[in-house]
């Protein structure tokens, strides 16, 4: 099996703000592995807050090159058991690569991952489309710009509720509001109650993530149902979210990958949890990766990909929020010819 690691530079359509930062280029790192004739890729962005980047990533990986291309046979399931004790301070990196093992793993048995586990697509939710804090003329311009029929709205202004009254004003559409731990406990709560006003379906990650007094009043006296995003990076994490947060937003970058998110899919569901995935701002690559777990799920966030201004990959395509499989096996991505990359 061979390693190979691509550094891109991810340009933006529109700048894109949340209450702690904004980014007008995601840096991402591209795995892929090679053996046998096929080809698995997995992907993982830099991440300030978790303080993760991309030099970080491939250092690590290339650490343990040797171990990474023995040529193997194991599950998934296995093959994360091995390599989690020499990337379990990088679960950015692990994430990576573990994706690219079960495209490579899934690819070899000459099904598509969704084939592999058995999960029927029939019934499969709709992704949002989230617009970053701007100006409320811009928000609007955005959404005008993409008609979509879920839109997720980054808040953590003090102008919070004027910004999602002024966009109701143009449109129908299913409201989520994603504070990113930018409110406090009685905002939180007089919030709710406008946001329910105005057609909100959920709030996610209102509080700050280690803040669970004030999760455990919300979670008693919201009258919208609290998503945990900050609050619930790993497979622990889920259980102790139970009774603070209606249910969970599991990023796969954070927990180390697809195989340990659908540890955390089932334990939440479990417990009674509501159960979404998200998204960073990345390529294809990941989102088609995340495309694989939406029977398991309530809710999805996978709108990375449509941020950007210049794709580096084709896989799953979303019209209308809908999911739209590649007809290529695994996670169904082939990295484009057209593009350039740092080595």
């Amino acid at each position: 099996m061979q390693l190979i690691l691509r550094e891109f530079e991810l340009k933006l359509k529109h700048t894109f703000t949340i209450s702690r930062k904004s980014i007008d280029v995601q840096p991402t790192l591209i795995v892929e592995l090679k053996s046998e004739g096929f080809s698995g890729y997995g992907e993982a962005t830099s991440n300030p807050y978790y303080n993760i980047g991309v030099p970080m990533m491939i250092q690590d990986l290339l650490k343990i090159k040797k171990q990474i291309e023995v040529v193997t046979n194991e599950t998934p399931e296995e093959y994360w058991d091995k390599m989690y004790p020499f990337l379990k301070e990088n679960l950015f990196a692990l994430c990576a690569l573990d994706i690219a093992y079960n495209d490579l793993y899934a690819r070899k048995k000459g099904k598509k991952l969704y084939e592999l586990w058995n999960y029927p697509i029939d019934k499969i939710p709709l992704t949002d489309f989230t617009i970053g804090i701007d100006t409320i003329e811009k928000m609007v311009l955005k959404m005008e710009e993409m008609p979509w029929p879920i839109y997720k709205i980054k808040l953590g202004t003090p102008d919070d509720i004027a910004i999602v009254k002024e966009l109701r004003k143009h449109s129908n559409s299913v409201f989520r509001v994603d504070a990113n731990c930018g409110w406090e406990v009685n905002e939180t709560l007089n919030n709710a109650i406008e946001l329910k006003k105005l057609g909100v379906e959920f709030i996610e990650q209102p509080l700050k993530a280690d803040n669970w007094e004030g999760h455990a009043t919300i979670f008693k006296n919201s009258v919208l149902p609290i998503i945990a995003d900050e609050s619930c990076i790993l497979e622990e994490d889920v259980v102790k979210c139970h009774t603070y947060f209606h249910g969970v937003n599991i990023k796969l970058m954070k927990c180390g990958g697809i195989t340990p998110g659908r540890r955390m899919i089932q334990q939440a569901k479990n417990l009674g949890l509501k159960t979404m995935v998200g998204c960073m701002t990345e390529s294809t690559v990941g989102i088609s990766a995340i495309a694989h777990l939406l029977p398991e799920l309530d809710y999805v966030d996978m709108d990375g990909a449509l941020l950007l201004a210049e794709d580096i990959a084709t896989g799953v395509a979303i019209i209308d929020g809908k999911i739209i499989y590649s007809q290529t096996n695994g996670t169904g991505v082939q990295l484009k010819d057209s593009i350039s990359f740092h080595a």
